[in-house]
């Protein structure tokens, strides 16, 4: 039988334009653009051209004229940032709309001013990794090739807009780093300075983690929630639920650190191990040792 494409074709498209009931209660009020994704990922790519600037943009040894080219790339921060948290902020129901635009200005500003303190924070990331990592000859190796450097701009630029309770666009910048690197960081986690994560495929930060200064993880670390607590509607609360670590801890890979504890400063977590309890300052945890077992005419196949 032969098949009217054209038929078929109509037919979906009358289909898939109607707005469903489910579709109308998750979307935002009024019509105005949503966040688009490609803007949000030209948002971190100008910021790693202003922070990293012989990096990620031209080399310029005139300071005149770096400021130059830095300003015009400031220029355009700013007003795409002004257009994103504009969309952003249709996902915050307490946002009037005729609020939407001056507040999402005000918050370009705020966050404008905090790009020299993210400047000097990722700075002793790379430091970090540099001292880390003994395969690591220079620090242009660290800053063009290591994940960890993608990875915490995203979660920095991220974090700074998450505080300022931009909806929505932090967590987009957050998952492109996940989609790109494999390590996954909430924007709601607190990350100290000189924050060093090896290889880092695998990683998993909660969104309630708090994380000290000086503290190196290998790859699979999970810093999770063991368990989550609800209200008497039955509605998951949102409550601190992930680990804090402390300064000068190191975490090896495959660990999972799970639930509200603290990991003591100056500790060493083996990997491969599973942890729910507290653990003090200077301790060292590792797996039991290995029992050999040797299996005889297929036992244990």
């Amino acid at each position: 039988m032969e098949v009217n494409i054209n038929e078929v074709l109509l037919r979906n498209v009358t289909l898939l334009s109607r707005q469903e009931t489910k579709e109308e209660s998750i979307m935002p009020a009024g019509s105005a653009p949503l966040p688009s994704v490609d803007e949000v990922r030209r948002i971190v790519s100008l910021v790693k051209s202003i922070i990293f600037t012989d990096y990620f943009y031209k080399r310029q040894p005139e300071q005149q004229i770096r400021s130059y080219y830095i300003g015009v790339n400031l220029e355009e921060l700013f007003n795409l940032l002004c257009r994103q948290i504009a969309r952003g902020l249709q996902f915050c129901e307490d946002c009037a709309e005729e609020e939407v635009a001056p507040t999402a200005t005000q918050l370009a500003l705020r966050f404008i001013d905090c790009l020299p303190e993210v400047k000097r924070m990722l700075y002793t990331d790379v430091e970090a990794m540099f001292q880390n990592d003994p395969a690591a000859t220079n620090y242009g190796e660290v800053i063009y090739c290591y994940p960890v450097v993608d990875t915490m701009t995203h979660y920095r630029i991220a974090h700074v807009l998450h505080k300022m309770q931009v909806p929505v666009i932090p967590r987009i910048i957050t998952e492109q780093a996940h989609s790109k690197t494999g390590i996954d960081i909430h924007p709601g986690a607190t990350i100290g300075e000189y924050f060093a994560i090896d290889h880092g495929t695998g990683v998993v930060i909660g969104e309630t983690c708090i994380i000290g200064n000086h503290v190196t993880l290998y790859q699979g670390v999970t810093l999770g929630a063991k368990s989550f607590k609800y209200d008497a509607d039955g509605n998951m609360l949102n409550i601190p639920r992930h680990p804090i670590i402390e300064d000068y801890v190191t975490i090896y890979s495959n660990a999972s650190i799970l639930g509200r504890i603290t990991i003591g400063h100056h500790s060493v977590i083996g990997g491969n191990i599973w942890v729910t309890n507290d653990i003090p300052p200077y301790s060292r945890i590792q797996q039991s040792k290995a029992v050999d077992l040797s299996f005889q005419g297929g036992l244990g196949i």
